[in-house]
């Protein structure tokens, strides 16, 4: 299907005006199909990978129907994390600009009474995580009798951390007369069952590329041994000097060690996983935005739907459990049609596990050498120019010309600059940093499910149990054994993230506490990961 023109649609003018403003000219492929059908009214699931605008088409039909001077809720949008709605809501509000329509994320982490008094100013579009969703409606601060609109968005990640009970309850409250919108990037079993209890003979589009990850990123690996690993990143970053660059690692733990490590050694960083308070991490994503910190250390669930424009290179410290993991990994990176370097740390054993990752993504991706020192050197010393360079061509160097002209008077020229260059490189290689090791992932010694088009491994159950015929289980730690009894599985609120295995804290979400079982009704992931 060709592409089509955002002034194809009909758009009233003010919609397209906030799209022109934000430079958008030709449709997604996901937005060339889901616009028509959505402005019809139509029910629809549509399968597509992060990254591909959906929040445009669900966005741009969604706020087509609601008028400035309505006082009511009139679309509901959910979302996994509190990241993603907070995205989500920052996407709605500016293709609203002109339009004048009043929206409201609503996620755990954010004093609930400020929450309330946001809602007495009538907003007609709600963003919201499941968790704290459900607890306004338990409260009646939000009541969903006038919503025309609801949106799933990332429906298989919410039925992956558990909120199924919770979607269903807010969508029992919802009027049976109303437009429903499901987007996942997979389509499991269970997505399916919820899509035929609410949706209203949908139809179902899908944009799944032949190829899963990103063309226009450079995908490299290094094999190094887990001792090594820090070492290798401190090579890898002083070679590559990238502006803005995320690194992934494996637990809180490992985010917060390697995190102070850098810091220790100079570099410019900082951590972002699910134990730190909403402010703590609006700080973090701050910094990294205007640049003051260019290197984030971040879990996956921290890193969800984040999307940062300038991110020149993804690191996988760890290598992430599944190919789905990796593919949005390096999705943070090679955005808005720029090139993205991405490169992953492997240690020997955790081969085979990358060839899986390889097989499911249908993505060969290349061994690289392990930076030398002498390479590192000379790629921190080309920066420190280069930032010389950019003083010197700023002209605003009369203050010091005088005592320059005194020490060239007395040393060489060469041997001065030399000393500058090694001053402003700021060395600190001689830190001591030790990190606690972390298991290998074990490989996953089953055939990629062709009839999904690869992009799953044979058996991949929706609710990642342990049954399915060997299905991909992420409920089992690094090292292959069951992680039932660990960390207790933590939401928002009333959560005691007690744990009783050797891993840390509990999985963060939005309400009570929900213990783990062998019922298939336990986390999505071992409980240290996030």
């Amino acid at each position: 299907m060709t592409n089509l023109n955002f002034t194809d649609f009909n758009l009233e003018p003010l919609v397209l005006q906030a799209i022109t403003e934000l430079g958008f000219e030709e449709a997604t492929p996901i937005q060339s199909q889901a616009i028509p059908l959505a402005l019809e009214g139509r029910d629809l699931i549509g399968q597509a990978q992060t990254g591909t605008g959906k929040t445009a088409a669900f966005g741009i039909p969604l706020i087509s129907k609601i008028t400035k001077s309505d006082e009511k809720i009139r679309a509901l949008i959910m979302a996994p994390t509190r990241e993603l709605a907070i995205q989500v809501a920052e996407e709605i509000e500016k293709l609203t600009r002109f339009k004048g329509l009043r929206s409201l994320p609503i996620y755990g982490g954010q004093d609930i009474v400020r929450q309330i008094r946001a809602l007495k100013r009538k907003p007609q579009i709600i963003i919201g995580t499941p968790g704290r969703l459900l607890d306004h409606i338990n409260r009646k601060t939000i009541k969903l009798d006038d919503v025309q609109t609801v949106v799933l968005d990332e429906a298989d990640e919410m039925l992956d951390m558990g909120f199924m009970e919770d979607i269903q309850s807010i969508l029992k409250q919802v009027p049976d007369e109303r437009q429903t919108m499901l987007f996942s990037a997979t389509m499991p079993p269970n997505i399916q069952k919820l899509a035929q209890q609410f949706l209203n003979n949908p139809e179902h589009i899908s944009v799944i590329p032949k190829h899963v990850s990103a063309p226009l990123i450079d995908q490299s690996y290094i094999e190094v041994p887990e001792r090594q690993k820090f070492e290798a990143l401190s090579r890898l970053l002083d070679m590559e000097s990238p502006e803005l660059a995320i690194v992934f690692g494996r637990t809180k733990r490992r985010v917060d060690e390697l995190a102070e490590a850098l810091q220790k050694r100079g570099y410019s960083a900082d951590g972002l996983h699910g134990d730190l308070s909403q402010n703590q991490r609006d700080a973090v994503m701050r910094k990294f935005r205007d640049g003051s910190i260019d290197v984030l250390v971040a879990t996956d669930v921290a890193a969800r739907g984040l999307d940062v424009s300038g991110v020149t290179h993804v690191v996988n410290f760890d290598l992430p459990q599944d190919p789905e993991s990796y593919v949005h990994r390096i999705g943070r990176t090679g955005r808005a049609g720029k090139e993205g370097a991405a490169w992953s740390f492997v240690t020997p054993r955790e081969i085979d596990h990358l060839h899986f990752i390889e097989r499911v993504t249908r993505h060969r991706i290349p061994r690289k050498p392990l930076p030398t020192m002498a390479e590192a050197v000379e790629g921190k010393q080309r920066l420190t120019a280069e930032r010389l360079l950019e003083i010197v061509q700023s002209g605003e160097l009369n203050e010091y010309k005088g005592i320059a002209i005194q020490m060239l008077e007395q040393y060489d020229s060469v041997q001065l600059l030399s000393a500058a260059l090694k001053l402003l490189t700021g060395d600190k290689k001689d830190a001591q940093v030790d990190l606690t090791p972390e298991d290998p992932i074990r490989a996953k010694r089953r055939k990629p499910d062709v009839r999904s088009g690869g992009r799953k491994p044979s058996g991949y159950s929706g609710n990642r149990s342990s049954g399915g015929g060997g299905g991909y289980n992420r409920d089992r730690n690094s090292s292959g054994s069951s992680s039932s009894g660990r960390g207790g599985y933590n939401r928002d609120r009333n959560s005691s993230g007690s744990a009783t295995g050797s891993r840390e804290g509990g999985y963060n979400r939005d309400r009570k506490p929900r213990p783990s079982n062998n019922e298939g009704r336990r986390p999505a992931k071992d409980s240290s990961f996030e």
